[in-house]
């Protein structure tokens, strides 16, 4: 069987391929591990939850931090776009820079058909790049994922769910509380 041959490209010539106009919000694209990779479209209860965390989270953390939808991250080899993040403040640090590992409090990702993308790839892509705090919104299985405590081999030393019901807590900003209801 004949193999492919596949080109990584770097974060860099990623940015170039957008500037020079090559790649375009229509292509629907992120850089994974140096590999551009389709984005899937985005659903109803998806769209619906995306919009609840950031309303919960602008109308919480308003004076504390940063609320940034769908925008991408820069990573080693990677530029994903995660659903919600929460990064530290002020906003206008990020108008000419994209967000590093180092400003993000909290990354999120809301989640049906990419569930296993988001636990098996982003996941562990998220605790390489040192992201403090992960949260996977399971719209299958209606919870919450939370990660803690990125390791250096891509895994999260602390996990847990949280279900309907209950409420979720950001590490980095303790005392602001979010009823897992209201995202789902």
């Amino acid at each position: 069987m004949t193999e492919l041959l596949t080109y990584r490209i770097t974060v860099d010539e990623y940015d170039r391929m957008i500037e020079c106009g090559i790649l375009t919000e229509d292509h629907a694209i992120e850089l994974i591990h140096g590999e551009l990779v389709k984005k899937m479209p985005i659903g109803d209860r998806q769209a619906y939850s995306v919009n609840a965390l950031s309303q919960q989270f602008s109308s919480k953390c308003a004076l504390l931090a940063w609320i940034s939808v769908q925008n991408p991250v820069r990573l080693s080899d990677s530029k994903p776009e995660p659903d919600v993040m929460v990064l530290l403040p002020p906003g206008s640090k990020y108008r000419n820079a994209t967000p590093r590992p180092s400003d993000v409090l909290l990354l999120v990702e809301v989640s049906d058909k990419t569930l296993d993308k988001d636990r098996d790839i982003k996941g562990p892509l998220y605790a390489q790049n040192n992201i403090c705090e992960y949260w996977i919104v399971n719209l299958i299985d209606d919870c919450v994922e939370v990660y803690r405590r990125p390791q250096p081999d891509g895994s999260y030393a602390e996990k847990y769910i949280r279900q309907k019901g209950e409420t979720l807590d950001m590490a980095a900003l303790p005392g602001i509380a979010i009823r897992v209801d209201d995202i789902l």
